[in-house]
């Protein structure tokens, strides 16, 4: 689960960085949906982990996984006004 976890988050900014070097908004807004995937994934894995006892109180990963989400979620809303949804 560890493994996981880790590439799931990691897989947040890469994605962001990769969908900002392509040419077309609607790419960059793909690969931002996906990002926004990894990060629900993300804190699935951190509420599961605190389910089994993994790790202790998860507020402080919690709280910095919902502050990543509404940016992401701001980031998302401003890139689709100007490319429009990617179906």
């Amino acid at each position: 689960m560890t493994n996981q976890l880790r590439r799931a988050a990691y897989s947040v900014p890469a994605n962001m960085v990769e969908g900002s070097s392509h040419d077309s908004k609607k790419d960059y807004l793909h690969f931002l949906y996906i990002a926004r995937g990894s990060l629900s994934e993300t804190q699935n894995f951190i509420h599961l982990a605190h389910r089994l006892g993994y790790i202790g109180d998860p507020s402080l990963l919690v709280d910095h996984a919902r502050r990543s989400f509404a940016c992401l979620h701001l980031l998302v809303v401003a890139v689709e006004k100007e490319a429009g949804p990617v179906a």
